[in-house]
């Protein structure tokens, strides 16, 4: 259940609060299949199992850009803002990848408010979203992600 936001102002009163976790997501070789499809990254640590079972991780991982763009899934299972005309991705700040998701793990994302500040019609939020390995010490990303909040 996503933590819930009444209005994008009560945003600003919830800085440095963790806001939560999403679901467990299975990363399957199918998933990692279709985004080499999708950005033409068929570079075989990705796509040959076989191969990368002898590679340096000892099987096929997710492209990190992958393991990133499921944070757009994560997010809306974590947070919820209501009372809004729109909103809208601003960006991302400090992206890493400190570890490699491997085929058929479970992910999860955590995220953290870090920063909020109104601005003229909107409010931009800053949310650190740690994608969790299942079994793992060291995430496979964190990004600060940037949203604006327009009210309705």
């Amino acid at each position: 259940m996503p933590r819930v936001f009444e209005h994008p102002e009560a945003l600003l009163a919830c800085v440095g609060e963790e806001l939560g976790v999403s679901a467990w997501l299975r990363v399957e070789q199918a998933r990692i299949d279709q985004f080499a499809e999708a950005t033409g990254d068929h570079q075989w640590i990705h796509v040959d199992p076989v191969r990368a079972a002898s590679g340096p991780y000892g099987a096929c991982i997710a492209h990190g850009y992958l393991t990133l763009a499921l944070v757009n899934l994560f997010l809306p299972q974590i947070v919820e803002v209501r009372g809004l005309a729109m909103g809208v991705n601003y960006g991302c700040d400090r992206l890493r990848f400190p570890n490699v998701v491997k085929a058929g793990a479970r992910v999860r994302g955590r995220a953290q408010l870090v920063a909020a500040e109104a601005l003229k019609g909107a409010v931009q939020a800053t949310i650190r979203v740690s994608v969790e390995i299942d079994g793992e010490e060291r995430p496979g990303c964190v990004v600060d992600t940037i949203s604006r909040y327009y009210p309705a």
